[in-house]
């Protein structure tokens, strides 16, 4: 006799109906954070959107409000407080959270246009400070919110597991900011929560624009991922999802590579 509990049950659509997400690190129409809340959006998550500063508003607020996203902040995390105004916001407004998405990455241009052996103090601690430290204290604020679990998820790179050149300091940054992704699952897991990384393939975003010499990056992947091509910023933006969603509640401590398989045939670049 077969087993019932083997059988296959009904397929369900993935449905993010009632979920409450931030999204950090929208830039523009092109950034990998766009692509996430798109595809979370359109899954029926509520969102809340941040943005860097005056600056960066008027290429994020239209994005913002063809959402409908209910929740729209202003944060600079090097700048004290906006971090936590945030949170305070989505506490105020929403009482949980559910999920996260943590896409902010930045270096001083003249640390990481050079060697990472003629690097800054200041500039190496910069780089950490935005592009790691900063996920772990969202982690921290994110905690109270997710008292019946949720998903934190941020953006890393095949450079943090291998040389890509010219990625130069950002290489040793990524690779602390997966060691704290694993870090944080084994911490936060007893409590449901679930910490995972995306490691994207090469694509040309606002981002990327500050590495030299990316389109040798773009001509590489093509030539040696298993699948012979790049990836779209959509298709990292639906692993998003995926990692936000119930349909991954027994993943966590993961570097999900969405990189047309480069990580399995990519070479050293020179």
């Amino acid at each position: 006799m077969n087993n019932p509990t083997l059988a296959p049950g009904p397929v369900r659509l993935l449905d993010m109906t009632g979920k409450k997400g931030l999204i950090v690190g929208v830039a523009n129409q092109h950034s990998l954070a766009w692509a996430a809340a798109r595809n979370c959006h359109a899954a029926g998550a509520d969102l809340a959107l941040t943005y860097l500063n005056d600056k960066a508003r008027p290429f994020v607020e239209p994005l913002a409000e063809s959402l409908g996203a209910p929740l729209f902040l202003p944060c600079d995390v090097a700048h004290e407080g906006e971090l936590e105004a945030v949170f305070a916001t989505i506490n105020e407004t929403w009482g949980k959270l559910d999920f996260l998405v943590h896409a902010i990455a930045w270096a001083p241009a003249t640390d990481l246009h050079g060697r990472l052996t003629d690097c800054s103090a200041e500039g190496f601690a910069q780089a950490m400070q935005v592009s790691c430290h900063s996920f772990i204290r969202m982690a921290k604020l994110s905690e109270p919110l997710m008292a019946q679990g949720g998903s934190l998820t941020t953006l890393s790179f095949i450079g943090a597991e291998r040389v890509v050149d010219h990625y130069s300091l950002m290489g040793p940054v990524k690779a602390a900011l997966e060691a704290s992704v694993r870090y944080l699952a084994h911490e936060l897991g007893p409590k449901g929560i679930r910490v995972n990384a995306i490691s994207a393939g090469a694509i040309k975003t606002r981002a990327a624009s500050g590495i030299e010499h990316f389109d040798e990056l773009i001509r590489e992947t093509e030539t040696k991922s298993p699948l012979r091509r790049t990836v779209t910023a959509d298709e990292v933006g639906r692993a998003a999802l995926l990692l936000a969603s119930d349909h991954t509640t027994a993943i966590t401590g993961e570097i999900l590579h969405v990189d047309a398989g480069f990580h399995v045939d990519g070479m050293v670049f020179h």
